[in-house]
């Protein structure tokens, strides 16, 4: 209630305008949606892969996370999505202790580290926020923003073995930060707080309430008077904010790029506001050009490169070094014109050769990917973690010394971890990223779609010549048979491969169908229609992201025969399956349509067919969700898009 209540004056403000959370946690949903304020959900794909070592204190880090989250969305929605956003809110929750940031455990056995720890302890629950507000202009959008963090206590009471295990059987901990939900069987766990109970859950309300009403009330009272940096001081999260006034040097401290160092060092104060005179759209904010836009930038503003969103942190680190000896440019075309003229007549540097040689050599880091999922590697190494290459050897019936180089050669791709024993044998582990991904009975486990990519979709590409002289698809060459329906005549051939195909939709829908769930906010929507849903794994993540939708999957009867091998034990009554042909046979009714990694199956003419009968079923007020790898406007990304 005192949440909404800050807000009360700034309401009437954000009325109309396109509020996004760039999160798809349901609990900070939840949070924000009881303040009042209508907003949509566009989940961040920036990769949470920020080094941890390059930040002096843990919140730093969750605020420079959670500014590239929001930025991401901001700069992706006027493309991917055909609008401009005027507020964009990211956020990234960290649980730290003794100076160590925990994240969400990879098993149980992680989960019962990070509990342990915590037991009788006391530790801080950081919540980093970033707020971005964009201003549509004629040449282009201007990005600003706002970051804070807030900080709560938190402290364990003693666990024993049997509350700890019995907490973690749960299954509870595996999604979240530090392994625990407070406002779920957690809470049982807790002692006390300290703070903000909100910020524990994911995200600081009343903290957010006061940043919010300070920007439109300040907009309001300082849109005429002359340009000023000003730095908000929030020493703590109980203390009250107090605005004052700078030291002088703020201002051309805070014209550096942020890319230069993962914090701001122009104050202190862990929140910084920066605002100059431009007109209607002053905001007490970092402001950001984007790309295409003319002018330069203001004094006061910070110069954001596109690299940021498409390298890691240390290359950015690199690059922002090398940009700031380069003048100052209208645009980052000129920037980079400029840096191949200086190029030209030297010899290639190291970076280049490197992205050249990692290029010609990439299929063969596929394939060794592809071999040791083949042969259970990764299954065998999380059942029986520690084996030497002659152990594995043997389990998986293969010569020592080929195991040992693919064992060595997994090890270099970051997917298993050596380490010497006393005996002078090397050892194998899975690392968290196989983990996650490559054992086959992991919740994300991709394993099954590797091995469709390595029985279909590698013969094909071996033949990527001949489809490229020829403009057809490849089919014959590769399996020895033409093929007029691919899915009939090749996925559907035999009940093992039908069955191989299917699982390997299985497990790519599993992985990303919570992303495509919670992209949007469909409450307005009962009933829907997933077109070649398949398994039904993504009908299931849209029923537990919407409790007020039911989904029937429709796809073609040899596939919804052998859907029940697929479904959860406990099978939700609110999916049902139609057998038919999307193209023959009558849609069923349905509030909204979903087509999720379908129409880059079908030729042009198919996939008219298809949208024109969606079209004729479609009521008015019905929805059409696509989920696909869409091409930028310039075809020039996104890479896995155009190499599919």
């Amino acid at each position: 209630m005192r949440a909404t209540m800050l807000l009360s004056p700034v309401i009437p403000k954000l009325s109309g305008k396109l509020i996004v959370l760039a999160s798809g946690s349901p609990r900070r949903l939840e949070i924000l949606r009881n303040v009042g304020i209508r907003f949509e959900v566009v989940p961040s794909w920036f990769k949470e892969t920020l080094n941890k070592g390059l930040f002096k204190a843990p919140h730093e880090y969750a605020v420079e996370t959670a500014k590239q989250k929001a930025l991401e969305v901001a700069r992706r929605m006027p493309l991917k999505h055909l609008k401009t956003p005027d507020m964009v809110i990211g956020a990234d929750t960290i649980v730290t202790i003794d100076g160590m940031i925990l994240e969400k455990p990879i098993d149980k056995q992680d989960a019962y580290r990070m509990l342990s720890r915590l037991s009788g302890k006391e530790h801080s629950v950081f919540t980093g926020v970033a707020i971005v507000i964009c201003h549509e202009k004629e040449n282009g959008v201007d990005y600003q923003m706002i970051d804070f963090f807030e900080e709560t206590k938190v402290k364990f009471a003693h666990l024993s073995e049997d509350m700890l295990w019995e907490y973690i059987n749960s299954g509870e901990p595996m999604d979240k930060a530090g392994g625990y939900g407070i406002q779920a069987l957690g809470g049982m766990l807790v002692e006390y707080v300290h703070g903000d109970f909100f910020n524990v859950m994911g995200f600081p309300l009343n903290h957010f309430c006061k940043q919010i009403s300070l920007i439109y009330n300040h907009r309001t009272t300082s849109s005429n008077q002359d340009s000023a940096s000003v730095g908000l001081s929030h020493n703590s999260p109980h203390n009250t904010s107090i605005l004052t006034q700078p030291p002088p040097n703020l201002t051309a401290q805070s014209s550096q790029s942020p890319t230069s160092s993962p914090i701001h060092n122009s104050s202190p104060s862990p929140i910084q506001i920066h605002h100059t005179q431009d007109g209607p759209s002053s905001s007490p904010v970092h402001k950001v050009k984007r790309k295409g836009s003319e002018g330069t930038a203001d004094e006061s503003s910070w110069k954001l490169p596109d690299s940021l969103f498409t390298h890691t942190a240390a290359e950015c680190e690199r690059q922002d070094s090398e940009n700031t000896t380069l003048p100052q440019t209208t645009s980052r075309e000129q920037a980079i014109e400029l840096s191949v003229a200086e190029h030209e007549a030297s010899e290639p540097n190291k970076e280049d050769l490197e992205k050249i040689t990692e290029l010609v050599d990439g299929f063969k880091a596929s394939k060794a990917l592809f071999t040791a999922s083949r042969l259970h590697v990764f299954d065998l190494l999380q059942s029986r973690p520690g084996l030497d290459a002659t152990q594995v050897a043997q389990e998986i019936e293969a010569s020592v010394k080929g195991t040992e180089r693919l064992l060595e050669a997994c090890v270099s791709l970051g997917l298993l971890k050596s380490k010497e024993r006393t005996s002078q044998k090397t050892v194998y582990e899975n690392t968290r990223l196989a983990a996650w991904f490559l054992w086959s009975d992991a919740p994300f486990s991709l394993h099954e779609y590797i091995q469709h990519c390595n029985n279909t979709l590698w013969p094909l590409f071996s033949h990527l010549e001949s489809a490229v002289r020829e403009g057809t698809n490849q089919h014959e060459k590769a399996f020895g048979k033409k093929s007029k329906d691919i899915f009939q005549d090749a996925y559907f051939s035999s009940k093992e491969v039908k069955l191989r195909f299917m699982n390997a939709m299985h497990s790519i829908a599993k992985v990303t169908g919570k992303a495509v769930a919670t992209a949007f906010d469909l409450s307005s929507y009962k009933t829907a229609c997933d077109l070649g849903g398949c398994t039904g794994a993504m009908a299931y993540e849209f029923t537990t992201a919407h409790p007020g939708l039911s989904v029937t999957v429709f796809d073609l009867p040899a596939v919804v025969e052998m859907s029940e091998h697929f479904h959860p034990l406990h099978t939700d009554n609110r999916v049902s399956f139609v057998a038919g042909d999307f193209f023959k046979d009558e849609l069923p009714k349905a509030d909204l349509y979903i087509l999720a990694r379908i129409l880059h199956d079908w030729p042009d003419e198919k996939v008219h067919v298809l949208l024109s009968k969606i079209a004729d079923a479609c009521k008015p007020g019905c929805g059409l969700l696509l989920s696909e790898i869409f091409l930028d406007e310039d075809r020039k990304g996104p890479r896995r898009g155009l190499l599919q």
